[in-house]
């Protein structure tokens, strides 16, 4: 009788764990994992955002050595995890110590290390680095079905959509917007190809199209001042940047942003690092509440 007892529970276990399986298409094309995972490990700050916006905490995060590179908002929804070293080179000897049974990784990024990750855990590899926001958005919902939380997976996406939503009816349509990066000798314009030019457009904002073919292209002061924005919002990777250095030409005072008092300094990791759910509404967020106080100071 204990026999037979052990016998149909180990299937009812067996048939509980199957329930759960799911298939999905990634970059790589169809993905199946029989199992809900327990030991995620993410290659990707917009993956740890994905999970986030349903409670399930990672194991391991490429986190770039750096915990405050994970917005507080996402952290707060997630455990402690251990850190695979940088997003651009995460460390295989870490990642298979943590003894994952998912890892997410980014096609752009780590397709060179996706067989070699292969042999650590099922990969499920998606789009991150060079994503348009609809494309994280669809990704979040690959994340939700993997993990076996599509429902509230849906339900956090419409809230999302709700929310972004708000904060557009709080923005002026159709305001000529431009968001760039700044380092110590480059300025890269982020287009409406973008993730946070495409999260912009998304608001109702007029976002720079795409330039020589480029979503990201490095631009100088005089491109800038051809585009003539009404808004000028940088993110300052350095705290030696190219765009303080601007402020000092004459050129810069012939931008209409400029002579407006319309330029503002926001934050690189919420902006231009960080993608995903949390980071859209931080972005929609930033910009109502720039937008309703004017600031002329870059930082």
């Amino acid at each position: 009788m204990l026999t037979k007892l052990l016998t149909l529970a180990t299937g009812l276990l067996l048939l509980a764990s199957h329930a759960f399986a799911a298939t999905v298409q990634d970059e790589q094309g169809t993905f199946t994992l029989d199992n809900t995972p327990q030991r995620i490990v993410v290659l990707e700050l917009s993956f740890a955002d994905a999970l986030a916006a349903v409670d399930v905490s990672p194991v391991g995060i490429a986190d770039d050595n750096d915990a405050s590179r994970i917005l507080p908002e996402v952290r707060a929804h997630l455990k402690p995890w251990q850190s695979v070293g940088t997003r651009a080179q995460p460390s295989l000897e870490a990642i298979s110590a943590l003894k994952p049974d998912l890892i997410i990784a980014d096609s752009s990024r780590h397709s060179g290390i996706y067989a070699a990750l292969q042999h650590i855990a099922p990969v499920l590899l998606l789009k991150s680095r060079n994503e348009t926001y609809a494309e994280n958005l669809h990704s979040a919902a690959v994340i939700g079905e993997v993990v076996g939380k599509k429902a509230q997976m849906q339900a956090r996406l419409d809230q999302h959509k709700q929310q972004m939503a708000h904060w557009a009816s709080q923005l002026p349509k159709g305001t000529h917007v431009a968001f760039g990066t700044s380092r110590e000798q480059q300025f890269n314009l982020h287009t409406r190809d973008t993730y946070t030019g495409s999260v912009l457009t998304a608001l109702g904002l007029d976002v720079p199209p795409v330039m020589a073919g480029a979503a990201m292209p490095s631009v100088g002061l005089e491109q800038l001042l051809a585009l003539n924005p009404e808004w000028l919002l940088i993110a300052h990777y350095r705290e030696e940047s190219i765009a303080k250095r601007w402020m000092q030409d004459p050129l810069w005072q012939m931008l209409t942003a400029a002579q407006k008092q319309q330029v503002a300094a926001v934050d690189s990791n919420a902006w231009a690092r960080m993608r995903g759910i949390f980071a859209a509404e931080r972005i929609a967020r930033d910009t109502v509440s720039i937008f309703h106080q004017p600031l002329s100071a870059v930082k």
